[in-house]
């Protein structure tokens, strides 16, 4: 049985991207922890986040996107990442394995309570998008003196 699984078409997924969608409108953008999205590019693309007592670090691995083609935005700490992969075909060739995607994708993050959407940082460098996001002062633990 997983061989089908990782040979079937993809309109499977096509119907879970319409599905996502629709409930988006129903229940507004991010209703979903994660993106049905993923399951369907195979986590297209890859993510890792990180935090420290100071900021949280995001790494999105976009090898061969356009930066100018990213949307990041920040809202009610929910860090949204749109963007659009375009990528040379050949119509003529008939692939029997494709891993490399291509086409709009959306990452959604939950974000901890604490971070300041003002001091955002954003670098792209070598097909990876790396954000720093800086934590409110007012959250980061504090030595207090007992006299």
């Amino acid at each position: 049985m997983l061989p089908r699984i990782h040979g079937f078409d993809t309109g499977l997924f096509n119907e879970f991207r319409r599905l996502e969608r629709e409930m988006d409108q129903l229940f507004g953008a991010g209703f979903w922890p994660g993106s049905m999205r993923s399951v369907a590019s195979e986590s297209y693309p890859p993510i890792n986040v990180g935090v420290t007592t100071d900021q949280v670090d995001v790494y999105l691995f976009v090898a061969g996107l356009d930066p100018e083609k990213l949307d990041i935005t920040i809202k009610e700490n929910r860090l949204l990442i749109k963007g659009e992969r375009n990528l040379e075909r050949d119509d003529d060739a008939k692939h029997f394995r494709k891993e490399r995607h291509d086409g709009a994708f959306q990452k959604l993050v939950n974000l901890p309570e604490d971070v300041d959407a003002e001091k955002v940082k954003a670098r792209y460098e070598n097909g990876v998008l790396h954000l720093v996001i800086q934590r409110r002062e007012s959250s980061k633990p504090r030595q207090i003196t007992v006299q």
